[in-house]
């Protein structure tokens, strides 16, 4: 487990950015009733799997050899071959608080966004004002909780004279992969 690069900061930022906008700050600045520096949080990488924890959490784990760790923390996502970030579902309860855009989508809409599927205006409850074309947001229900994040398909503008079969926001991930993808989402290899 080694602290991140420049360039692997910067990439892993500019996603997160993306979803959180100026709120990604408060992800990175310690918490300001507390002086203590281990209280702070810290972006850690094992295996092309970024972790987010406390830094006196990531002190203790260099004890540990490298083999022996499987994982640390919140799993962020992973570093593609590419050199590309990829937010994982397991993000999503640190990214949803910051979040600068949201989605809120009717009953009638969770069960297909949950099984894969993309947000059509249909489903649509409310979202935030002025939201831009390709821009990050979470997707939650009608009753504030967290289903998964994506990006937009069109602004808000745009959207309201769209037909209500059209794609508003296309899915990145949600909280289904973890019954569709438990063999593999928290393989190392």
């Amino acid at each position: 487990m080694r602290a991140l690069t420049e360039e692997e900061t910067q990439t892993l930022f500019s996603k997160l950015a993306n979803y959180t906008g100026r709120s990604l700050n408060n992800l990175i600045q310690p918490p300001s009733d507390s002086s203590n520096e281990g209280e702070r949080n810290v972006f850690r990488l094992h295996a092309s799997r970024v972790y987010y924890m406390k830094l006196s959490i990531a002190n203790l784990a260099t004890s540990i050899a490298r083999p022996n760790l499987l994982s640390l923390g919140t799993c962020l996502g992973k570093f593609t071959k590419t050199g590309k970030f990829r937010l994982h579902i397991t993000a999503l309860d640190i990214i949803a608080p910051h979040a600068r855009y949201k989605v809120w989508i009717k009953p009638n809409g969770e069960m297909p966004f949950l099984y894969g599927g993309n947000v059509v205006k249909a489903h649509i409850g409310r979202w935030s004002e002025d939201c831009p074309e390709h821009q990050g947001v979470v997707v939650f229900s009608m009753d504030d909780k967290p289903l998964g994040f994506g990006v937009t398909a069109r602004s808000t503008a745009e959207t309201r004279k769209l037909e209500p079969t059209g794609i508003t926001v296309f899915r990145q991930a949600d909280v289904g992969e973890y019954l569709r993808e438990e063999d593999t989402l928290f393989t190392t290899t």
